[in-house]
């Protein structure tokens, strides 16, 4: 039993090959010295200073397109694509109905915008599909499951969303930079990586944030020119979301001071102010927007620093005793059910204040809690976690572009598309839904009429769940009419919908 609770509940579910060792917690514990934060299909994507720089260089010709429309009045054509064999040469249509369905002209210069838009949007598609097979190879062949499960709670704790067109070519750079080279270092590094991450800057608007009282507010605000000023959305998060946790003891007038202090925090090339040089989408500090003088925030002042006293603030949020409650209540609920456990959440966070925020420290203290290894299954799978199971048990080793992006989207969790800064839930209810239950049926029925010729799920189900395989289970797999319904039933198991 404690093998399957090491595959399934703590990894990302067992292969056809795994053999138990007999040990599930060192076998655990092992994989802390095995992670590779950098595998080959990982690192042979796109930087964010790739991703950054195809945005700029499509910003700068959107630019140059808007400013030549403005200068020179629309010359409207008709537009070749819509009116079939025409052109300059056809026949004009007769009148009456056809006359009524006649295309609109088309601007040249507005279908240029629209072109540059389309050509920039299937590149940036095809870097987020790409980022999406990556991660799933990563997640599909690793020998460290464990910590691989871990990077995917981290990227949800600190999520982004590929809702804005800014993100959608660095969400996976930001996983990839941010997040894995930190998972077994300390909290404050990874938090320090996420926040000056140009997807978390672009995201939650802190690029463009200026303050009022810096060099660049005060010329703007004198010209009356345009529209600039302090933007909250980042110092707002980070202390609800990334540390602090909501209603911990800090007002609506820390967010404020926070905020001013993080002006200046921006991204090479997308922020307000005037331009530097510098690696594209790479964190950089701009004197010129930023708020000058000292901040107090929640009773402590912080000198004016510069970007240092943004820095302080965040090196003080990293080991406060609230995000040490924060960080072990969600750890808890992942590993030990939707409602976690109080004890385990306290042996958790006394792990993270007394090693100053050292996550392996802290992983080890989720191993060593019994509440992690009760025998009943404490969490329903997500969709990212059941098809990962689902993938693992048949020995997939790579999928194709695309093929992960389209199958997430229709089991409703899209990758890095949670729609919040809050991240995907992490609860039975939000995913055990009926149409949900059925969507993942039908996608169980595709994999097994697929997999079923090479599968024998009767032999599969007890490498996948070690003393762990219910009499009811066994025995439907028994009694099924083919090889296909048998694998088929077997993927949408109680076993494997839950860990």
């Amino acid at each position: 039993m404690a093998s399957s609770i090491a595959y399934n509940r703590f990894g990302l579910g067992a292969r056809p090959g795994d053999r138990s060792s007999g040990e599930p917690k060192a076998w655990l514990l092992d994989q802390l010295g095995r992670y590779d934060p950098k595998p080959a299909g990982i690192a042979a994507t796109k930087g964010s200073p790739e991703i950054a720089t195809a945005l700029i260089d499509y910003r700068d010709d959107r630019r140059v397109l808007r400013r030549q429309m403005a200068a020179s009045p629309p010359v409207a054509t008709p537009d070749p694509t819509m009116s079939g064999a025409g052109g300059a040469g056809a026949t004009p249509p007769a009148m009456g109905g056809a006359m009524a369905a006649a295309p609109p002209p088309v601007d040249p210069q507005k279908r240029a915008l629209m072109d540059a838009r389309q050509i920039a949007a299937r590149a940036i598609r095809l870097d987020y599909g790409r980022a999406v097979a990556a991660r799933t190879d990563a997640a599909l062949v690793s020998d460290a499951p464990f910590v691989e499960r871990l990077v995917q709670f981290w990227a949800n704790h600190f999520a982004v969303s590929t809702d804005k067109i800014e993100i959608v070519g660095l969400a996976g750079p930001m996983e990839f930079e941010a997040i894995r080279p930190h998972v077994l270092g300390r909290f404050s590094d990874m938090l320090n990586a996420v926040e000056r991450h140009p997807a978390m800057l672009l995201y939650l608007d802190q690029a463009v944030s200026v303050g009022p009282g810096s060099a660049v507010g005060l010329r703007v605000a004198a010209r009356g020119q345009r529209k600039v000023g302090l933007n909250e959305n980042l110092a707002r998060e980070i202390l609800e979301l990334h540390t602090l946790g909501v209603r911990t003891g800090y007002e609506q007038g820390d967010v404020t001071e926070f905020a001013r202090a993080m002006t200046g925090w921006t991204a090479t090339g997308f922020g307000r102010g005037p331009k530097m040089g510098g690696v594209p989408g790479a964190f950089a500090f701009m004197p010129a927007i930023h708020e000058p003088g000292d901040r107090i925030i929640m009773g402590k002042t912080y000198p004016a620093a510069g970007e240092a006293q943004a820095q302080a603030v965040l090196d003080d949020l990293a080991v406060h005793p609230a995000t040490a409650t924060h960080i072990a209540t969600k750890l808890a609920r992942h590993f030990a059910g939707d409602v976690p456990p109080p004890a385990m959440i306290t042996r958790l966070k006394t792990a993270f204040l007394k090693s100053g925020g050292d996550l392996p420290t802290v992983y080890k203290a989720i191993i060593a809690s019994p509440e992690a290894w009760v025998a009943t299954p404490v969490k329903f799978r997500t969709p990212w976690e059941w098809t990962i199971a689902v993938h693992r048990a048949l020995g997939t080793k790579t999928l194709q572009p695309g093929a992960m992006v389209g199958l997430m989207n229709q089991l409703g969790q899209p990758v890095w598309k949670p729609g919040q800064p809050v991240g995907y839930d992490d609860l039975a209810a939000t995913w055990a839904g009926p149409d949900a239950i059925m969507r993942r049926v039908e996608a169980a029925e595709r994999f097994a009429t697929r997999a079923a010729a090479n599968t024998d799920a009767r032999a599969l189900a007890p490498v996948l769940f070690p003393d762990a395989l219910s009499a009811a289970t066994a025995q439907a797999l028994t009694r099924a009419e083919s090889p296909g319904q048998a694998l088929a039933l077997l993927l949408v198991s109680p076993e494997m919908m839950r860990r």
